[in-house]
């Protein structure tokens, strides 16, 4: 008998047709978010399950789904996944690191970019019928080539947006919570490890490229943005919470820093509608990995965790991206 998988979101057909192989298969094609009392249901008789960011996998619903084993999230970070439970439940937690890494890097650039040179600002200017003659204070923006850019986290995505920024003749600040091997500062364009306080105080533009925790819930508030240039820009890849959105909402509109580009949000994606309401800020709905190769390869890499957790051999014993491996041994596949 085939092991029961749930996909709980839509993917890509040929990675369901490649899962059925090996597993009975509940998808969801119709991409709606399930309610965590439909999750739960759904979830007690399976095995195993491909998570998004949308489900929230709990210290509840892992006691009230003890067949569940395998837990795969088609994303980098994970904390829609209380993993301290999974593993005290005796439940594999995995997530897609590395395959995102260079399209996210991209996306950076692009959201930092349109954020310093007033990009959708002057479009939507256009698009309303407003252009009527060229006039040198026209969208007057900041300069990125010969900027400071500051990155706070500076994992593989951060060091692929400092190696960018090579080419833009940049001075590279970064904070992390370890510094890296001067290897690597090397390798990031010389980057320079920095207090928080200083690099927000000296960089023209943020970047914001660390995982969501309680450590890091508001790494960003009012008391940051403070420290922050009147000219600068703030850019968020990472996670909703991150950033104090009523926070930013206020140093916008009263221009204490220049603008913000955001791929995420808190409560996302009920983003603050006040956010709607500013001219100087940037909005994408969290597509930083949005090409279609780095979509596929992370729906494949979530399939590949899964396969790897429900039915081992003997040359692929465990999950390659396993984040709980103190969970081994302690799993018993039916």
């Amino acid at each position: 008998m085939k092991p029961k998988i749930l996909m709980a979101r839509a993917v890509f057909p040929e990675v369901i047709a490649s899962l059925q192989q090996h597993f009975e298969v509940e998808s969801n094609q119709d991409d709606r978010i399930f309610s965590a009392a439909e999750l739960t249901q759904k979830l007690s008789d399976k095995d195993g399950v491909i998570a998004t960011a949308s489900e929230r996998i709990s210290a509840e619903l892992l006691q009230a789904c003890p067949r569940l084993k395998a837990v795969c999230n088609q994303a980098v970070g994970y904390n829609n996944i209380d993993v301290a439970a999974a593993t005290k439940a005796g439940v594999m937690v995995t997530n897609t690191p590395d395959v995102l890494n260079e399209t996210t890097a991209d996306f950076g650039w692009a959201l930092l970019m349109a954020t310093a040179r007033r990009v959708t600002e002057s479009e939507h200017w256009l698009r309303a019928g407003h252009w009527k003659q060229w006039r040198y204070d026209s969208f007057l923006g900041a300069d990125v080539h010969g900027a400071t850019l500051g990155i706070i986290g500076m994992g593989r995505i951060g060091q692929a947006i400092a190696r960018r920024s090579l080419g833009f003749d940049m001075q590279v600040l970064y904070h992390n919570r370890s510094r890296l091997a001067p290897e690597l500062e090397a390798r990031a364009n010389n980057a320079r490890y920095a207090g928080k306080e200083e690099l927000l105080a000296a960089a023209d533009h943020v970047i914001l490229v660390l995982p969501y925790s309680k450590e890091s819930h508001h790494t960003i508030g009012a008391a940051e943005l403070a420290l922050m240039k009147p000219g600068a820009t703030l850019v968020n890849l990472a996670r909703g919470g991150i950033v104090d959105d009523l926070a930013l909402i206020a140093a916008l509109r009263d221009k204490r820093i220049a603008a913000a580009g955001l791929d995420v949000f808190e409560n996302e994606p009920a983003l603050h509608p006040d956010f709607l309401e500013l001219s100087n800020v940037v909005l994408t709905p969290h597509i930083a990995s949005a090409s279609e190769p780095t979509r596929r390869a992370m729906a494949d890499c979530a399939a590949a965790n899964l396969l790897a957790a429900l039915l081992p051999t003997a040359e692929r014993k465990w999950p390659p991206n396993l984040l709980n491996p103190e969970v081994l041994g302690r799993v018993t596949l039916s």
